[in-house]
């Protein structure tokens, strides 16, 4: 089943651009001409994106909220369609991850609709489930079962009786085409009298994530496969965060992945998108709650300040948006000892205009003293 996007839009000539460039991006669109029909759709229908003409902000405000509130669509991709009138905050406000901008320009739309149906992608493959048999061991007890499908979230799974345990649990198996075990932790999400159990995949590492999104990338059908990465320009690179230029940045709160290749070896760091600037760029702080991320970002970082004076070459893709930003646990305390003035930047001047921004980003790039934990370094 194809990508759905959902447009509530009068304006013909909008509309007849945005069925040329979400056709050639392979996104069906539903119209709506007006608000009460939009909202009826989204209690009966599900949809990777809904697409709103601001024109009116109260009803634009009214239908976004009826996205967050469907539960078929409350992971939906947000587009707000706005005037110059209407500020990028304020769209952003009404709960919009994407803005496009009139007047109509559909080489633009098109670059921005890129970054979102690559979100549009992950979101849904997140919980999708690829059938597959294979023995799965619940190793504390020897227990054995069968896998009946698989998502990078969790899995289902047959079993002979419920396991005893009531908290996590250490999983096992091996996927086809592979040699080696994977070994994770999972807790039951739900149960059958039949005994068929769900499970969710607790506190993944990030190779563990990352050879799960792989096989179940190649076992996809070809329609829902993930979007390649995308290039991007690193210019302002701190210990806690960096910023990087791209015409498709992706929305706040969006996980990404940032990867470079050095002596033929590609390393990796796990980021979360802070501020965007639409057609621009984006604020990235770097995730490093577990002992993997910290290890992988160091890496990464080395990796980088090995070829200052030279422009790395920065691949970015989403890992899907993150339903709470706040900081807790390791990482509040890292930002309470370590003084990151990128990082500070992004939390203090987040409300200035791209320009403004920009111009406070350069200003802080000729500011910066030496110190190891506060260097900023320009690229």
């Amino acid at each position: 089943m194809g990508l759905k996007s959902l447009v509530l839009c009068s304006d013909e000539k909008i509309v007849r651009v945005l069925r040329r460039v979400l056709s050639d991006l392979e996104v069906g669109v539903e119209q709506c001409a007006e608000a009460d029909a939009a909202i009826r759709k989204l209690t009966r229908e599900r949809f990777e994106a809904v697409v709103v003409d601001c024109a009116d902000q109260e009803v634009a405000i009214r239908v976004f909220k009826s996205v967050r509130t469907a539960p078929c669509n409350k992971r939906a991709i947000a587009v707000a369609i706005v005037d110059g009138q209407t500020g990028l905050r304020s769209a952003f406000d009404m709960g919009a991850h994407f803005v496009l901008y009139k007047p109509i320009s559909t080489e633009r739309w098109k670059a921005s609709f890129r970054a979102a149906r690559a979100l549009m992608k992950r979101e849904r493959r997140h919980n999708s489930r690829i059938p597959i048999q294979m023995p799965v061991l619940f190793s504390a007890v020897g227990q054995r079962a069968t896998s009946i499908d698989l998502s990078e979230g969790g899995m289902a799974v047959q079993c002979p009786r419920s396991p005893k345990e009531s908290g996590p649990m250490r999983l096992s198996f091996t996927l086809p085409g592979s040699s080696d075990a994977l070994e994770l932790y999972g807790e039951i999400a739900w149960q059958t009298a039949s005994g068929q159990i769900g499970i969710r995949f607790i506190d993944l590492s990030t190779e563990m994530l990352r050879q799960l999104k792989t096989w179940i990338n190649d076992n996809a059908p070809e329609g829902e496969k993930d979007d390649p990465p995308v290039s991007c320009r690193l210019t302002d690179l701190s210990l806690g965060g960096c910023y990087v230029e791209l015409s498709s940045p992706f929305p706040v709160r969006t996980r990404i992945v940032l990867s470079t290749r050095v002596d033929d070896l590609e390393v990796r760091a796990d980021g979360l998108v802070r501020l965007m600037h639409p057609e621009t760029g984006m604020g990235v702080e770097f995730r490093r709650g577990t002992a993997q991320q910290r290890v992988s970002l160091e890496k990464f970082l080395h990796a980088l300040m090995k070829n200052q004076g030279a422009l790395p070459e920065l691949l970015v893709e989403p890992e899907g948006l993150e339903s709470d930003v706040g900081q807790t646990g390791a990482a509040a305390k890292l930002a309470q000892e370590v003084h990151d003035p990128l990082l500070d930047l992004f939390k203090k001047k987040a409300e200035l205009a791209t320009e403004a921004f920009l111009g406070e980003l350069r200003k802080q790039r000729r500011s910066q003293s030496l110190d190891p934990t506060e260097i900023v370094i320009e690229f």
